[in-house]
């Protein structure tokens, strides 16, 4: 799988909308792991000029994300009760609530400018969150080159990822921060952690899985090493990183009490996410049973609310996502961290021949000051790579 992402160590960055930067995932990149952006929250201009930004700093490849929603259904009865009862808050802080919501984003399934825009730019990987596009757009993707990555949460969404033709699952735990990358938001979410699910996919498909959610440090990376996966992803270990988008209020709240009380909340975006504990995660308390409008529809409101409160000098309403590992980030520049990971992957305990990518474990060559495993240690076979 690895010679597929054309990366040298099984190391992946996620790709955290909003906090990852062309700068970040070209660190990453450049360290011998796979950096990524994510364009789900802007447009395709905006989309080609972080591309565009990202090719000027790597020859590498690097990974562009983008969100696969089901379209927002809009309810003006319930997205007015919404805006009533965050009014209060809005007028601690001096200011009143939009009159009206909007579907703030949109999804790359009915986004044909973004697909344009990226068969023009011919991304070395691409992946997708919250479900997999059109067999069409698929075929597409594949015709240029593009190697597919999708995000599943549970073993029914990794089988259709495999049906789509996607090349690797990203299998992502109910640890990890951001949103939950479940297909259905109504439906039962079976909150599956990293290990249960990793091993479930591993058994259970017959793609390559990167195994997501509460991974921190090098002895997490060998643990789902060692239970098949053949990367791990990292995203709120990037966060406390120089390159990341992340304002000094997050980073601080990263350090903070908040990191060792994570929560999943819709509140923030009308889907599930998990974040730092913060005044907007609290708000659970007295939401009394109140739906928030469709993704992305409420969280017009929440990023409203966040600008109000942030103007008054209150950063609690920011939408600090992170993972339940958040107490273990550490805050150095991306390529240190990435050869901090490796060093610490080489000497964590493991069990022999439990994994093909075992020997992305062994002691790793210096190439450029980042030490990565040989060629001749990612010859092992599995179903996919």
């Amino acid at each position: 799988m690895l010679g597929k992402l054309r990366i040298d160590v099984p190391i992946v960055q996620a790709p955290m909308a909003g906090v990852s930067t062309p700068a970040l995932a070209a660190a990453v990149s450049n360290a011998g792991g796979l950096g990524s952006i994510g364009v789900g929250a802007t447009d395709a201009a905006g989309a080609r000029a972080m591309i565009a930004d990202l090719k000027s700093r790597t020859d590498r490849a690097f990974n562009v994300n983008l969100f696969v929603h089901g379209p927002a259904k809009a309810d003006a009865a319930r997205e007015t009760a919404w805006l009533e009862w965050l009014s209060p808050i809005f007028a601690q802080f001096g200011a009143e609530p939009p009159k009206a919501l909007k579907t703030i984003y949109k999804s790359f399934a009915d986004d044909e400018e973004m697909l344009a825009m990226l068969v023009e730019t011919k991304p070395p990987v691409v992946s997708f969150h919250f479900g997999v596009p059109s067999s069409e757009i698929i075929r597409t993707l594949k015709h240029i080159g593009t190697t597919l990555l999708a995000t599943a949460t549970n073993l029914e969404e990794a089988r259709r990822v495999e049906a789509a033709g996607i090349d690797a699952i990203v299998a992502q735990g109910i640890e990890a921060g951001g949103h939950r990358g479940v297909f259905d938001p109504s439906a039962p979410d079976d909150g599956l952690g990293t290990i249960a699910l990793t091993r479930l996919l591993v058994q259970k498909t017959g793609l390559p899985v990167i195994a997501a959610g509460g991974i921190m440090d090098g002895a997490g990376i060998a643990a789902v090493l060692d239970l098949g996966a053949s990367a791990a992803q990292l995203g709120t270990a990037f966060i406390a990183c120089p390159e990341s988008a992340a304002d000094e209020a997050y980073r601080a709240a990263l350090t903070g009490p908040g990191a060792y009380h994570t929560r999943l909340t819709s509140l923030i975006s009308g889907r599930p996410a998990r974040a730092l504990a913060n005044r907007f995660t609290e708000l659970h308390k007295s939401v009394a049973g109140r739906m928030p409008p469709d993704y992305p529809i409420a969280y017009d409101a929440g990023k409203a609310l966040h600008a109000a409160a942030k103007l008054k000098g209150e950063h609690g309403f920011g939408a600090q996502w992170a993972g339940q590992g958040a107490p273990l980030a550490r805050a150095m520049p991306a390529a240190e961290l990435i050869a901090t990971l490796v060093r610490e992957c080489d000497t964590a305990p493991s069990t022999p021949g439990r994994s093909p990518w075992q020997a992305a474990k062994a002691p790793m060559k210096m190439v450029n000051g980042v030490r990565r495993a040989g060629r001749a240690n990612h010859a092992a076979n599995r179903p996919g790579d």
